[in-house]
């Protein structure tokens, strides 16, 4: 069992910065490809980032490519999302995923651990 525990949320304004953390236990952090994905108030869970196994591939949702980058260090466990130029648009609760055979980029899949999350609130 993984568990992930997320922090780094908060508020900020408009074209602020805001680097989020995932801090995962349970399982040999390298076997994990990795993830990030939000959902705001009555919408669906969306796909924001993710990051793979081994020589760390990359994968932006279209929302936010050029803006936010992922990034892992395997030495502590942890996966980032550095947020930059944020916009309204872009609060929501943010949840970390994890999955030890696909990389996570839609959140329709059952074999995904998830934290808790993190609330991002862009204000304007």
């Amino acid at each position: 069992q993984v568990q992930l525990v997320e922090s780094g949320g908060g508020l900020v304004q408009v074209g602020g910065s805001l680097r989020l953390s995932c801090v995962a236990s349970g399982r040999t952090f390298g076997s994990l490809a990795m993830g990030w994905f939000r959902q705001a108030p009555g919408k669906e869970r969306e796909f924001v980032a993710a990051i793979s196994r081994g020589v760390g591939v990359t994968y932006y949702g279209d929302s936010v490519k050029g803006r936010f980058t992922i990034s892992r260090d395997n030495a502590k466990s942890t996966v980032y999302l550095q947020m930059n130029s944020l916009k309204p648009e872009d609060t929501a609760v943010y949840y970390c995923a994890a999955n030890g055979v696909v990389v996570p980029t839609t959140p329709l899949n059952d074999r995904h651990y998830w934290g808790k999350g993190t609330l991002v609130t862009v204000s304007s």
